[in-house]
């Protein structure tokens, strides 16, 4: 069967044709952090473990890329169809983690071990969460939102906030808190309910913080590192050889698998929480000025992609991805350098981790999906 001479421009002209408008730098820029990840695992582990982790954080990488993709190929607008489902299957996880089946790690219940791979629940329900409240909130008419609608969308993500808070991980709880809070305020929010929501917030964490007893002292001890100068505190001393790693890289780096802090492994979770030291101290300012710059194209054109949406709900599934992405970029470098609390939270395709860099490739794929559809 012959295919007619001018189908072929005719398809390179159609503007509604998606895979015509994939944003390649988004893509690109992706591909690239999570390369330089699995080489910056490599250099954490490598006197101890071989390759080990390599393969392993190159397999998470590959599998992350394969959902990116299938993700991305089916139309946007199903997974809003979905999202009760896909909500319903992360409460599930959820509740099941907290029951025998779960394992806890770092004190936190928060993983169910298979073999050698640990699947955090958490993590798959931070995307479910954002599609179901982007849906919710997009089917509203009504501008400023109806406090029905604002009410309903803050009760059906206090359900997973708590449940996490259980475990407990007050980290990944003030995800689910930033990314809602952003889609409901760039869905229209009113300024009174968001102030309200902001209240009730801080007298919640103050809460669970000071009065509950869902934390650990070691885990209010890591809370507050920022502000306590306390040397016996281990996570003060963390964040101390943190710093150190990071200040000796100076411009151009001790050199790639040449990291004295990194190499005699003076920095606790190093491959993990505390990756970026790898890069400060390695590659120095040059190469972590350059993950900054491949971050903030991610950033850009994650909001581009919200920005030309053809639809609301596109539009607050893209900036709910953005508000995780950046909170947990923020919230990460800031811990490695002294200027946030330490809470555990995963820098995005950097940190070691099947859940977390599978999910950030999912949630890349569902914004390349929304930039990829806008004119169909």
């Amino acid at each position: 069967m012959s295919v007619p001479r001018g189908a072929l421009s005719n398809f390179n002209r159609n503007p509604s044709s998606p895979w015509r408008h994939l944003d390649l730098l988004l893509l690109g820029a992706t591909v690239a952090v999570a390369a330089l990840g699995v080489l910056m695992v490599y250099s954490a582990t490598k006197s101890t473990s071989g390759s080990s982790y390599l393969g392993r954080q190159g397999v998470f990488v590959l599998l992350g890329a394969c959902v990116m993709a299938v993700v991305t190929v089916i139309d946007y607008r199903h997974y809003r169809d979905l999202a009760p489902v896909l909500f319903g299957g992360g409460l599930l996880l959820l509740l099941a983690v907290l029951s025998p089946a779960g394992t806890t790690v770092n004190g936190a219940k928060s993983w169910f071990a298979l073999g050698s791979f640990e699947l955090q629940p958490s993590e798959l329900m931070k995307l479910a969460t954002v599609v179901l409240i982007a849906a919710l909130a997009s089917a509203s008419t009504s501008s400023p939102l109806e406090g029905r609608t604002v009410l309903t969308c803050l009760g059906i993500a206090l359900v997973p906030i708590a449940l996490i808070l259980l475990q407990p991980d007050l980290g990944s709880a003030l995800v689910f808190v930033t990314a809602i809070g952003a889609i409901l305020f760039v869905a229209g929010m009113h300024s009174r309910q968001l102030a309200v929501v902001a209240l009730l917030g801080a007298f919640g964490a103050i809460y669970v913080f000071g009065y509950s007893s869902m934390l650990d002292n070691y885990q209010r001890d890591r809370l507050t590192t920022f502000v306590s100068a306390d040397a016996q505190n281990t996570a003060s001393f963390q964040v101390h050889q943190a710093e150190t790693a990071i200040g000796a890289g100076g411009v151009t780096g001790a050199g790639l698998f040449k990291g004295t802090q990194t190499k005699l492994r003076y920095v606790p979770y190093q491959k993990s929480d505390f990756i970026f030291t790898v890069v400060g101290e390695e590659l120095g300012f040059a190469g972590s000025a350059t993950l900054l710059l491949l971050y903030a194209v991610i950033a850009w054109r994650i909001w581009r992609a919200a920005a030309v949406a053809r639809d609301m709900f596109g539009t607050l599934v893209c900036v709910g991805v953005l508000a995780i992405f950046l909170f947990q970029l923020f919230e990460n470098m800031g811990m490695t350098m002294g200027i946030m609390p330490v809470t555990g939270i995963p820098l995005p395709f950097l940190s070691y981790g099947g859940s977390s860099t599978i999910t950030m490739f999912a949630a890349i794929g569902l914004v390349l999906n929304v930039h990829t559809r806008r004119f169909s």
